[in-house]
């Protein structure tokens, strides 16, 4: 007798192959059989008649840990809902180690509140180590975040790190590698990182291709040089000749939307020429970021104390508000997200405080900035709609939400959280997939599982295959809905009737069912 035995569902195994009917047996953590198995029993029998079985979905691009909501929030059930029992953490430039210093933990205040938190490791051993006592809803790997490495080291000074210094850089990250982690992850658009080199991404990067991992960029700029930045990558992975990825790729800005066809032609060029790239999309027009990314870069040199230092003195101010007028910015479409504030400024446009106060937007966003302590997140509704299909149907793209696991109770917090962290994958599912019908069901699950899976190399995940993880979800297509939006986040998906994460229920009959059997994933 099986565990688990899932039987006459349509089997979409991930690999972009024609779905097919058959039967799961699953024993213990592993698919055991695929095949006709009606004959068979197991302890507990699904009809899955209708229904989808396809892998669970792996979000390659997922800010859980540097949200810290993997503590506050372990269930992480915005996720589940969504069918994802995988993340990879690290994104952006920030992971959670290796932490030269404690005072590396900063490269994630522009998220979370330090005062809020606390640790108890170093190394990315140590974190692992004090992971394995603790329980969530999905299985997690991470990245090393680039950012990390250089602000235990140079704390806040803006600068290259000299030749002993970069010796110690690369021997954290080997020491990384050597533990499992996936590879490393650069956010050049961020401040401490906006000066790193080619050299010095490429003597990392360098060191990460020795093991087997993966170069995972936010590109230095996604508007006017979205396409240089593009090539800025595509350089580095040409010349460590290792597997590149474009963390959520877009074009900001409607005077920017032509550049996606040539950032698309570009990247299909690089694969022509063997450069193993590859990128992530989530399905939605808005965009959430810092708010001090509207300052010319200058103004947060030296880290948020400086930053704040600066906007408080008369004529640096006045200086910034010059800048800030010639940048071309979209300040109308500018929403606060997040903020100490939340209660008094959550939901409301910058261009509303201006002229609420009686001042000009650039003053809001100082004063806003000023008052929030430098940690203020926005919602920019930015994106072209068009550019996100073209994006979803490429080749070389994967799905990812670039969002963190929450419950329905954040909301009481006031924090306007993107929706892509309720709703991303089954978004995808819904509008491009059922409605539009621009991608197949199989093409758009390969794009969320197996190919991910294997671009990061998650190990026998992402494929339903004998021998593999029982990481399975049975997805009604006709239940399939996607309700969070931009003014209403706080809503879970729906279509997953059954959600398996290393053979345990995570969601039975469409309800989380609160087991939390995910597991450390290791580089191999």
């Amino acid at each position: 007798m099986y565990d688990i035995l899932i039987k006459n569902g349509k089997i979409i195994d991930g690999t972009g192959q024609a779905g097919f009917l058959a039967d799961v047996a699953i024993k213990e953590d592993k698919i055991v059989k695929i095949g006709e198995l009606h004959n068979e029993k197991g302890e507990i029998e699904i009809d899955a008649n209708g229904k989808i079985v396809c892998p669970g979905f792996v979000d390659i691009n997922n800010h859980s840990d540097t949200f810290w909501q993997i503590f506050l929030n372990p269930d992480l059930e915005s996720l589940a809902y969504q069918g994802i029992t995988t993340i990879v953490g690290g994104a952006c430039g920030s992971s959670l180690a290796p932490l030269a210093t404690p005072s590396a933990i900063e490269s994630i205040q522009k998220w979370v509140e330090l005062k809020n938190i606390s640790f108890s490791w170093l190394t990315l051993q140590e974190f692992f180590d004090f992971l394995e006592n603790k329980k969530f809803s999905v299985n997690f790997a991470t990245l090393i975040g680039h950012e990390n490495l250089r602000r235990g080291i140079l704390k806040d000074e803006l600068r290259a790190p000299n030749p002993k210094e970069l010796r110690f850089i690369e021997k954290m990250l080997k020491d990384s590698m050597k533990a499992g982690a996936l590879g490393i992850s650069s956010g050049l658009i961020y401040t401490h990182a906006r000066l790193a080199t080619g050299e010095e991404l490429l003597s990392l990067a360098s060191i990460v291709k020795k093991y087997g991992g993966v170069y995972v960029t936010h590109i230095r700029d996604e508007a006017q040089e979205v396409v240089q930045s593009i090539e800025e990558a595509v350089k580095i992975g040409r010349e460590a000749k290792m597997k590149l990825h474009i963390s959520h790729l877009k074009v900001m800005g409607k005077k920017n939307w032509a550049k996606m066809d040539e950032a698309l032609a570009y990247i299909s060029r690089a694969r022509e020429a063997g450069i193993d790239i590859s990128f992530d999309v989530y399905p939605y027009t808005s965009t959430g970021s810092v708010l001090y990314a509207m300052f010319p870069s200058w103004v947060a040199e030296g880290g948020r104390k400086i930053m704040l230092h600066r906007l408080k003195d008369p004529i640096i101010r006045a200086k910034v508000i010059t800048e800030m007028k010639k940048s071309g910015f979209e300040y109308k479409k500018i929403e606060i997200a997040a903020s100490p504030l939340n209660k008094t400024l959550a939901r409301r446009k910058i261009t509303e405080i201006a002229d609420s106060q009686n001042k000009s937007v650039e003053e809001a966003i100082i004063d806003v900035l000023i008052a929030s302590e430098g940690r203020v997140i926005t919602s920019m509704e930015t994106l072209s709609e068009d550019n996100i299909r073209k994006a979803i149907i490429h080749p070389f793209s994967m799905i990812a939400s670039n969002g963190a696991g929450y419950n329905l109770n954040h909301a009481k917090t006031g924090e306007l959280v993107h929706p892509r962290s309720f709703g991303t994958f089954i978004k995808v599912l819904e509008k491009y997939v059922n409605q539009e019908k621009i991608i197949t069901m199989e093409e758009a699950i390969r794009k969320m599982t197996a190919f991910p899976a294997e671009k990061f190399g998650i190990a026998k995940r992402g494929k339903l295959e004998k021998g593999y993880f029982a990481d399975i979800l049975v997805l009604d297509k006709n239940k399939i809905a996607s309700p969070a939006d931009k003014d209403r986040p706080y809503q879970y998906s729906r279509g997953i009737d059954y959600s398996f994460v290393n053979g345990k229920m995570v969601i039975q009959d469409g309800k989380y069912d609160g087991a939390r059997d995910g597991r450390i994933i290791k580089r191999l």
